[in-house]
């Protein structure tokens, strides 16, 4: 009989590496495939890029939309796009199919990366599953084509995740270092994630209730940060004259105080003033005079429309549709992901529950700006994982592998 068993689970194991090698090879092909079959379109933001990394290679000014020098973007991705050009002899050939096979080296690290952190809260068919939603959502096919921050922005992100996972269960000065370090270079590609130390330990402290030994880990992990960004931050200081932690650009924020994008308004003068000057004159007036207009639009508004529809990339054609009914697919992610979420949070003291914790800071700190389906790209990994939570523990039920009386999604716990 233990024979049998035996026999059993190596049989199940041998099938759980093949699913796993599918998915890859699958999400592999379809990311290459998409690259090489399709005309990419280059957005606006994605020239402005070229131009800043063709002047700080030849002329050695880091200067975004000037010739100038200054902080108007954070240096993260157009370091990695700076040093894609020189590797593609920039000079005599085109870069930008470097960078998107590079992306695609991103994208899959972003796959592993989904496939662990489902694994270790729910398994390994809630890691399985997780890959493979993740590897057929089409944005995160899209995305390598970008010239966009998207792609580098989500690997580093869902490895600050596994890595903050990892400082739950190590409770070490080295793995809270090391998520730091890797929350800083986050911050040096999209500084809005800079925020997410704060909730990340106000849970833990919740949870685990040793404020010391908390701030202690706390404390580490922002000297992991202060470490990535001193360079930048010494930068600013000696060419700016001026302590800048991330970036200067005020675009996003003010162009967010316009409710539904209608930027014709004119419901404040903007004559002779700055863009920050416009964007807190808007605020006021708005919250006081158009109260129910600019509480709906920052509120309801923003969110229905940053996570409405997927993020559809910088364009291409032709189609290229990865799968049918995409948004459908993208929506039923947001779904699963929502009860999952809620069942979490009815035992909260695990560790699953940072993952709920993170979407909730994300989406908060998207209100305070413009909203675009492309906000929601970094989120989309946090919900896949919630989604195949609940995924797992379903078919744990259906194969009757759980206990009648053991609750919704407790997670595995670090």
């Amino acid at each position: 009989m233990f024979t049998n068993i035996t026999h059993r689970l190596k049989r199940l194991a041998n099938l759980k590496t093949l699913i796993c090698i599918f998915i890859f090879a699958t999400a592999l092909f379809v990311r290459i495939d998409f690259v090489n079959s399709v005309e990419h379109h280059i957005p606006h933001d994605s020239l402005n890029y070229d131009i800043m990394v063709r002047q700080l290679l030849e002329k050695g000014v880091y200067a975004y939309k000037s010739e100038e020098p200054n902080a108007q973007v954070s240096p993260g991705y157009p370091l990695f796009m700076a040093g894609s050009y020189l590797l593609a002899d920039y000079k005599n050939h085109d870069p930008y199919p470097l960078i998107r096979y590079i992306q695609i080296g991103f994208s899959m690290v972003t796959l592993w990366l989904v496939y662990l952190t489902g694994r270790r809260l729910g398994g390994q068919w809630a890691g399985i599953i997780a890959a493979a939603i993740l590897a057929i959502y089409p944005p995160f096919v899209w995305a390598n084509g970008a010239i966009l921050t998207e792609t580098m922005a989500a690997m580093l992100f869902m490895l600050y995740v596994y890595l903050q996972l990892r400082v739950f269960e190590k409770e070490t000065a080295l793995s809270a270092i090391l998520a730091g370090g890797v929350l800083g270079l986050l911050v040096l590609t999209r500084p809005e994630f800079l925020i997410l130390i704060l909730p990340a330990y106000a849970f833990y402290w919740l949870w685990r209730k040793r404020s010391a030994h908390v701030v202690k880990l706390a404390a580490v992990s922002c000297l992991g940060i202060a470490i990535v960004l001193s360079p930048w931050i010494v930068r600013n200081m000696v060419t700016m004259h001026q302590f800048i932690l991330a970036s200067t650009q005020v675009n996003p924020f003010a162009a967010g105080t316009y409710p539904n994008k209608n930027y014709d308004d004119k419901m404040v003068d903007r004559e002779g003033k700055t863009q920050m000057e416009v964007a807190k004159e808007r605020l006021k007036v708005g919250f006081t005079e158009h109260t129910w207009t600019f509480v709906k639009w920052y509120t309801i508004g923003k969110t229905r429309y940053i996570y409405g529809k997927m993020f559809f990339g910088a364009g291409h054609a032709p189609v290229y549709p990865v799968i049918p009914l995409g948004n459908w697919y993208h929506r039923t992610i947001l779904l699963g992901g929502f009860i999952s979420a809620v069942a979490l949070l009815r035992r909260w003291r695990q560790p699953a529950v940072l993952l709920v914790i993170l979407v909730v800071a994300i989406s908060i700190t998207r209100l305070a700006f413009v909203p675009e389906f492309r906000y929601n790209f970094t989120a989309m990994p946090l919900f896949i994982i919630l989604a195949s939570l609940l995924a797992a523990t379903a078919l744990d039920y259906l194969f009757g592998r759980r206990s009648n009386k053991e609750p919704l999604l407790v997670g595995e716990e670090l």
